[in-house]
């Protein structure tokens, strides 16, 4: 909503904010299904709960739901889905919890396209709601010790609920300095050797922040090798030392968004609670809140997500 011309470079069409057009947002959403358009298999009985990647196949070609006035979100009384990508709520937990899947997804899909070995320690920056998914994964998938990093203490507290072994303040420690620090940290005899061997163990760099000059400091602050998954994105672009990042030998991925396959699997985790969503969760809002609740979203000591029950 602060910045609609983010946009306007956006040459796919998948997301779109045209400042002289509504749109109705929503991005994350659990619906139930009403009606069936022309030409879908009526697979989904109406009445059923449902949510889904938020994209939407349209005559024009893909629309991101709740990104573009084609295709409006969660925040309006009805919304279109894609019939193919929709997804049952196979579940008993409240749509107060299933809603929250796409969020958990992105960050999901970040933590195991990055492939992190055991010789490697996960440093996660930033600690917001894609971020605590990435740490939720790591741990899932076994990685770590993992190290995050937030200014916020609250987001700290909540990085330890979803997982994280260690938590710093940028303020008070350079990550870069704490990852060091548990990196050399005593382990195992045969991990004790390998380190004496090999060195330090690679770093892996979760970027989760989107504000300018972050991406830059991890390429000028982080080791030698290290590999950085940048999930954020800075609406206004931003500038980073390359001939930095060529010498050090870094590897750096812009994120994208999650795989059908990673959605699915984030989704059914979520539903079935073998991933706990509930520290991520802060207080549920009417409609008439939404304003207020908007505003405490902008807070970077806010809950990670607020969930709007019409």
């Amino acid at each position: 909503m602060d910045h609609p011309e983010a946009g306007a470079d956006d040459d796919s069409g998948m997301s779109t904010y045209d400042q002289d057009v509504d749109i109705v947002m929503g991005h994350e959403y659990c619906a139930e299904v009403v009606d069936h358009g022309p030409g879908t298999e009526r697979r989904i009985p109406v009445g059923t709960r449902v949510s889904s990647l938020p994209v939407l196949s349209t005559a024009a070609g893909r629309r991101i739901i709740g990104q573009n006035p084609e295709s409006p979100g969660g925040f309006g009384e009805y919304l279109l889905l894609t019939e193919a990508i929709a997804r049952v709520v196979v579940s008993d937990l409240p749509s107060e919890v299933v809603c929250v899947a796409d969020a958990i997804s992105v960050g999901w899909s970040t933590a195991s396209r990055a492939q992190v070995t055991a010789k490697e320690v996960p440093l996660v920056i930033g600690c917001g709601a894609v971020a605590l998914s990435v740490i939720a994964q790591l741990k899932r998938l076994g990685a770590g010790p993992v190290v995050a990093a937030d200014f916020v203490a609250s987001r700290r507290g909540t990085a330890l609920a979803m997982g994280a072994d260690v938590v710093i303040d940028p303020a008070a420690i350079s990550p870069y300095r704490a990852w060091r620090d548990v990196a050399r940290a005593p382990a195992e005899p045969t991990k004790d050797m390998m380190a004496t061997m090999s060195g330090l163990p690679g770093c892996v760099v979760f970027e989760c922040v989107g504000v300018p000059g972050v991406l830059d400091s991890i390429i000028k602050g982080c080791e030698r090798g290290t590999r950085i998954f940048s999930v954020g994105g800075p609406p206004e672009g931003d500038h980073l030392h390359t001939l930095t990042a060529k010498r050090k030998g870094l590897n750096i991925q812009f994120g994208g968004g999650p795989s059908m396959d990673h959605w699915d699997e984030a989704f059914q985790a979520g539903c079935s609670g073998s991933l706990d969503v509930g520290p991520m969760l802060g207080r549920t809002v009417g409609l008439d809140e939404v304003p207020d609740a908007l505003d405490a979203a902008r807070d970077a000591d806010g809950p990670a997500r607020i969930i709007v029950v019409p």
